[in-house]
């Protein structure tokens, strides 16, 4: 089991050996720049120097400077340590400083006290994001290094998120007959699952099994957390219902595995068996059942969970924060998220994120735009997912010098462009009608063109009836080896739009050749703690007599009013679209003065978007429907989404 993991590092550290410098020199140079502030990988979040009990030590730490210092490694560790934790990079290195200039360290002994006092500067250079330092600090450290000194390298490393430097120097600690401990295995285990590499999974536990802390809680914990971050879900469940000890960690790894998973009924079981089993549940643990209840919509159970957070005193969490507000945006109660993100106590980057999203989602551009400059008036880096919700907050809007400015912007803060930023772009383009200049975009990509960026061209082109495009960017899908019906259908549309008809069958006939069928257009509404889901002329609800009969009488008043059918986009003409059935229970059982909230697993067609409309004017109501794309909000005859979707 060594050996096998020693090849598997060994192969991984040498294809990556190439990158190591040069990333870990652009760590050290981004940080460096931006000594106030401290960024957790993991969450992307600055933690600020806000609490009082930091200051009062930052000031005692500062008193004691001004003195002369102590020659008692004792004395000079405690005061390390207290610059450790108030992260006081200045007064750490001109202590630092004078170790060096007094002699003092780098000792020539390893038994000398003050190879402890070096090894702190591993921990100290790590709390303050300078993993290049940390390093440096280790290598100055006299051989052979302690297994508290690995461990402490080990650790900076892994948080730090540079898997090959924390694969090659645990490969280099067991060269050196340093046998893995209960804080080596962790962070090896965690940078493992930031890989996902199954394979070093399974090496690593089988190793940890060797060791005096197989039975560690902590060490077994850090094992399921890596088996579930590397998909190895039967694998982590095996090893939680052996575990003889779990904690709060323990549980909250398995939950965040399974919601990762999308795997939702397993995450309620389990959340529902922890508070049974009277698990002191943590924030983590919440945020993760609360992000499932957004992807499933049920907002009865998010608000539980919400007044569950209040009474365990969980609800000033960013991460908690975070997941209600996507939890009510995704649930079409905008103005909660709001309201959640304004009553934060504390916010991390995350949470800036969800209400931009949230945002963007509803339509609302010129509160994106505020709220990212918002954010970086409060000193927020933007990221990777930031710039996503701008680009997609433009092309909900077509804003494409908007889209544009901000895609340029990416460089500035050093950003790199992924395959979802192209595509965001190839969107944009399209969607305002720059069909020519999409696919130009496209060819002149640095990047291999991944499926949702040619999806994006065909979508465009079939809302703008391009159908030589729509042909080419279906090929191209074809060719990628993509399977999904949704696209055939794509195709099928554009050539029946632009009266094609042959080639429109055509297309259907080659999705049903490949023995694909056509994803089923489902839409749902939650009243009385009950989800309702309805698919086109669905005439199984306990209630359709009254749902047809209640949308037969507004159906009147529209037609009156002027409305007219449109089936010119849809392959089969039914009397109700599943959104429509959806909205008529809304009109019998939601009451009055309330929104009446569907959401729809595919993108609402031309003709149900204009009879919606219309019902909204004739009714009064109001309608907040999710589509695959964005929310469009009717009201008195009008859409939130001014007619661009």
């Amino acid at each position: 089991m060594f050996r096998s993991l020693h090849q598997s590092i060994v192969h991984f550290a040498a294809l990556a050996l190439g990158r190591v410098k040069s990333q870990l020199y652009r760590t050290y140079s981004h940080t460096h720049t931006h000594k106030s502030q401290f960024t957790n990988h993991k969450t992307g979040s600055t933690i600020k120097q806000s609490n009082s009990q930091d200051s009062e030590r930052l000031m005692q730490v500062q008193q004691r400077l001004r003195l002369p210092l102590p020659s008692d490694p004792r004395a000079l560790i405690s005061l390390l340590v207290s610059l450790s934790t108030t992260r006081s990079l200045s007064q750490g290195e001109q202590l630092h400083a004078y170790l060096l200039k007094s002699g003092y360290i780098p000792c020539s002994h390893p038994c000398s006290p003050y190879t402890l006092l070096s090894n702190h500067f591993i921990t100290f250079y790590s709390r303050c994001n300078l993993p290049l330092l940390s390093l440096l600090s280790f290598l100055s450290l006299p051989s052979p290094p302690t297994p508290s000194s690995w461990s402490s390298l080990l650790s900076s490393l892994s948080h730090h998120h540079l898997p090959s430097l924390t694969l090659s120097y645990f490969r280099s600690m067991l060269l050196a007959r340093v046998p893995p401990n209960r804080h080596s295995i962790p962070s090896v285990a965690r940078v493992v699952g930031y890989l996902s590499d199954p394979s070093l999974a399974r090496s690593l536990h089988g190793m940890s099994l060797k060791t005096p802390f197989a039975t560690d809680v902590f060490v077994l914990t850090s094992v399921l957390d890596m088996y579930a971050k590397c998909s190895l879900l039967k694998e982590a469940q095996k090893l939680f219902d052996e575990m003889p000890e779990r904690n709060v960690v323990s549980w909250s790894a398995l939950i965040c595995g399974y919601a990762d998973a999308g795997l939702h009924s397993s995450v309620l079981n389990l959340f529902r068996s922890a508070l049974h089993d009277g698990v002191e549940v943590n924030d983590c643990t919440f945020s993760s059942v609360i992000r499932v209840c957004a992807e499933t919509t049920l907002l009865g159970l998010g608000a539980l969970l919400h007044g569950l957070t209040i009474k365990f005193n969980l609800d000033s969490s960013p991460f908690v924060g975070s997941a209600l507000v996507s939890l009510y945006s995704k649930c079409g109660l905008l103005d909660s998220s709001y309201k959640v993100f304004n009553e934060m106590p504390e916010r991390n980057l995350s949470a800036w994120n969800s209400v931009l999203i949230a945002s963007a989602q509803h339509g609302n551009i010129g509160t994106v735009f505020n709220l990212f400059e918002a954010m970086q008036a409060a000193g927020f880096q933007p990221n990777y997912v930031t710039f996503l919700c701008l680009l997609t907050a433009c092309s909900h809007a077509g804003l494409l010098d908007e889209g544009k400015r901000y895609f340029s912007l990416m460089s500035v803060y050093g950003v790199e462009p992924g395959p979802e930023h192209y595509a965001a772009m190839v969107d944009l383009l399209g969607r305002v009608g720059r069909i020519s200049e999409a696919l130009f975009f496209i060819q002149s990509m640095p990047i291999e063109p991944i499926e949702s960026v040619w999806g994006a061209l065909l979508t465009a082109s079939r809302i703008h009836k391009d159908t030589n495009t729509a042909a080419f960017a279906a090929q191209k899908l074809f060719e990628m080896g993509s399977c999904s019906p949704g696209m055939h259908m794509l195709l099928a549309g554009t050539y029946r739009a632009a009266g094609r008809h042959l080639e429109a069958a055509q297309a259907r006939k080659a999705m049903r050749d490949s023995g694909l069928r056509k994803d089923a257009g489902l839409s749902w509404l939650e009243a009385g703690g009950v989800i309702h889901t309805f698919a086109s002329g669905d005439q199984r609800h306990g209630r359709s007599v009254e749902i047809y009969r209640v949308l037969e009488e507004v159906g009147k008043r529209m037609e009156a009013a002027g409305y007219e059918p449109d089936t010119s986009g849809v392959h089969r003409n039914v009397r109700y679209h599943s959104e429509r059935l959806a909205i008529g229970l809304g009109l019998l059982v939601v009451p009055e003065g309330v929104p009446i909230r569907v959401m729809k697993n595919i993108r609402v067609c031309n003709d149900c978007h204009t009879a919606i409309k219309y019902l909204t004017k004739c009714t009064g109501r109001v309608v907040v429907l999710r589509d695959l794309h964005r929310f469009h909000r009717f009201e008195n005859g009008t859409c939130s989404c001014g007619d661009f979707w």
